[in-house]
């Protein structure tokens, strides 16, 4: 039987993209993602090496992160501390302005479910580049604020950034199940990765880089008959759903 989508939110909860699961006993297996291992792309091919010390693409990396520790504790670095959120309602919650629909696990609960999946898909991807480059994130030496706590993150490399990857594929998934929101969407995805450069934790190229693994993900999900008949679910009852409310970031 399929578990219902608050639990599926309870589970996914348990776990960070990238990072150490919690430690909880006898828990039950998280959602699984709809690519099994051996479907996954290959991200190394996909993504080059990250800037090189010294390069001039490196010293531009180095001068926004400079240069956005000026935002702290502004409207854009609220925002940002808003797109931290991957598995709690207001992850879910926060496109229903973009896509017109209130968009949460009582009023899309298929929807939620799919952007779930996707989310271990996106996320999960971008892994084998972290881990073959580790590149160490902006913050490592540094004093300067970031608007999450850095032992959070604890030793999960800066290159591709796992959260523009998700926010990248929930943005071109949400686009396509709303083409006539498309612009909305995707506007909200952008900002989704430019935030992670916000707060501190991510280079503008590792972003970039996200939003390249989020692109071959989605491409590759197409390929797969249940996310194809999952996404025709969504589309559905996204047609159906109210209307979002309160809109504004």
């Amino acid at each position: 039987m399929r578990a219902s989508v608050k639990t599926i939110l309870a589970l996914a909860a348990l776990s960070l993209v990238g990072t150490a699961q919690a430690q909880q006993p006898q828990q039950p297996p998280r959602p699984a993602p709809f690519l099994d291992a051996d479907e996954q792309v290959d991200t190394l091919k996909l993504v080059p090496p990250p800037p090189a010390a010294g390069t001039p693409d490196e010293a531009a990396d180095q001068a926004a992160f400079r240069d956005t520790r000026k935002l702290a504790d502004g409207p854009r670095w609220a925002q940002a501390v808003r797109h931290v959120e991957l598995y709690t309602p207001a992850a879910f919650d926060g496109w229903s302005c973009p896509t017109g629909v209130k968009i949460s696990a009582e009023t899309t609960p298929a929807t939620v479910e799919l952007m779930v999946r996707t989310l271990f898909d996106a996320g999960r991807a971008t892994n084998p580049a972290k881990e073959h480059y580790k590149r160490p994130r902006p913050f490592t030496g540094q004093t300067a604020p970031t608007c999450v706590p850095p032992e959070s993150l604890g030793t999960n490399a800066s290159y591709p950034s796992g959260h523009a990857s998700v926010g990248w594929a929930w943005a071109l998934i949400l686009a396509e199940l709303k083409p006539e929101r498309a612009d909305a969407i995707l506007q909200r995805g952008h900002a989704f990765g430019e935030s992670r450069v916000v707060c501190g934790v991510h280079y503008p190229s590792d972003v970039e880089a996200g939003r390249i693994v989020a692109a071959a993900v989605v491409a590759r999900l197409h390929a797969d008959a249940e996310f194809n008949a999952a996404m025709a679910t969504a589309k559905a009852e996204l047609a159906k759903a109210p209307a979002a409310e309160a809109c504004g970031e």
